[in-house]
């Protein structure tokens, strides 16, 4: 059994000034809104996050930026959050930009215990300054080395009371390798079942993964709308 928090501010009590931490998502997809949440009202600072893209300007990782919570980035995605813009092009926030695929990789091996690997993205521009290169069968590659965090913060539609989570559909998104990557995992899920509800074959993350569960409704904003209202 794992802690099942009714609080959100309590979830992340510890988490300190100068953390890094993992966030979950894609766009706004699949985001641990409201733990983002109660990090702003905690005034927590000095943060190093490491995630696909900094939400929006007026919600997700986007409202730690607005706040000056967030020292350091890293993504692989800028677009859509004009404050982000603004603060690179002034000096205010360090950006680590990542090819995708390669953010997904570091990530993953980083929850799994591997603390480099060679990928050919990234060769010969300006992401393989000061790092090493192999050449294997005539292709050369670039040695990435791993990421983890100390705090992970997930989103998920379902979890069980041992932890064991089920991500809704494109939701699913970075959310299972960030699970696996923080010391400290936490979850925010739609619903909390009881152990044995969640069929074994759909279990997306293993509860082996995750330390602290938290119930929240979401409010699924649109990112970008492409129709009329």
């Amino acid at each position: 059994m794992k802690q099942v928090y009714t609080s959100y501010s309590e979830a992340v009590a510890d988490i300190q000034d100068g953390a890094t931490l993992m966030v979950g998502g894609f766009g706004l997809c699949g985001i641990p809104e409201k733990l983002i949440l109660a990090l702003v009202d905690k005034g927590v600072k000095n943060l190093t996050v490491i995630s696909n893209n900094c939400g929006v300007d007026d919600w997700g990782l986007g409202l730690l930026l607005k706040n000056k919570q967030i020292d350091k980035m890293i993504g692989s995605y800028v677009g859509e959050n004009k404050e982000f813009e603004r603060q690179v092009l002034s000096g205010e926030l360090e950006v680590e930009l990542v090819p995708q695929g390669t953010l997904a990789e570091k990530i993953r091996a980083g929850g799994a215990g591997i603390p480099a690997f060679y990928t050919p993205a990234g060769v010969g521009t300006p992401v393989a300054e000061g790092k090493e290169t192999r050449t294997f069968n005539g292709k050369e590659y670039l040695l990435e080395e791993a990421y983890t965090a100390d705090f992970s913060l997930v989103r998920a539609w379902k979890a069980d009371k041992m932890g064991n989570l089920v991500y809704n559909k494109t939701a699913q998104n970075f959310n299972p390798m960030i699970a696996a990557a923080g010391k400290v995992t936490i979850a925010e899920a739609e619903e909390i079942v009881e152990i044995g509800d969640i069929n074994p074959n759909e279990v997306h993350t293993p509860s082996i993964y995750v330390q602290r569960l938290v119930q929240a409704e979401q409010e699924k904003r649109i990112e970008r709308r492409t129709v009329k209202a």
